[in-house]
């Protein structure tokens, strides 16, 4: 049976290795085997029960609850949903402005999930109830977009340590900057060593960024020098990807 480092299994199945360490180290949930250095070994029945668990924490167990569905000690209909209790942890950190608190959880939620979970289904959810024309909320909206910018730089310098394809992301003419940090969570625990552009921008100089693989944010339907702009990106054979809700009105009548 072959054998997988931590290196490669964080690879194959998009999770970083701080995560993998956190299952076995504080739930118990993965056994490796050691080399005579030391050194994580996992095999192809490791990598199953990693598939598993990411299946489990998808359809929103607790990690700390997932030990016990694998090992038939507890049913499916008994956990609770994760998602709505790490969000109101969260919330609760903020509206007492804790910030210590807030980067502490944050920190530990980012050991033991998925970046693309904690992404998709905590952080942009906890924007969501904040997004407000109130001016308390959309203070404490503002305030919760400072922490992510400050825990996606240090997800990315993290990222940039080990070997992986540049990515370059970019706001494009209309786009939520918070967006931008919070796919670059994403993609640097895919692998990525991303940059994200500190601006938003009308007509990015791609050229002047000796930009290749490139992730351009934009809100809203293109507009035709957009369009016009993008057709000649990808006849220089850029590796662009067009990213918000500008990818569902290109495929849209208007």
């Amino acid at each position: 049976m072959r054998r997988y480092s931590i290196g490669e299994v964080a690879a194959l199945c998009g999770i970083n290795p701080v995560t993998l360490r956190a299952w076995q180290r504080r739930y118990g949930l993965l056994k490796p085997k050691r080399t005579e250095g030391g050194h994580r070994l996992f095999d192809d029945d490791d990598l199953a029960r990693i598939h598993t668990i990411l299946s489990w924490i998808e359809r929103g167990v607790p990690v700390g609850q997932v030990r016990a569905l694998l090992e038939g000690e507890s049913k499916p209909e008994e956990a609770t949903d994760s998602w709505v209790k790490l969000t109101d942890d969260l919330l609760a950190a903020l509206q007492k402005v804790n910030l210590n608190r807030f980067r502490q959880l944050l920190k530990e939620y980012g050991r033991e999930y998925p970046a693309a979970q904690l992404v998709d289904n905590v952080l942009r959810p906890l924007r969501a109830r904040l997004a407000s024309h109130g001016a308390p909320l959309l203070t404490l909206r503002s305030l919760l977009d400072g922490m992510v910018i400050e825990y996606a730089a240090f997800c990315l310098a993290a990222g940039r340590k080990t070997p992986g394809e540049p990515l370059l992301i970019i706001g494009w003419g209309r786009a939520d900057q918070a967006d931008l940090w919070l796919e670059g969570i994403k993609r640097s625990e895919a692998g990525a060593r991303v940059d994200v552009l500190a601006d938003v921008l009308v007509t990015p100089q791609l050229d002047a960024l000796n930009a290749h693989h490139v992730v351009l944010w934009a809100e809203g339907r293109l507009s035709r020098q957009q369009q016009q702009q993008l057709a000649d990106w990808q006849a220089q054979n850029l590796e662009i990807e067009l990213m918000g809700s500008a990818v569902l009105l290109e495929h849209t009548p208007s």
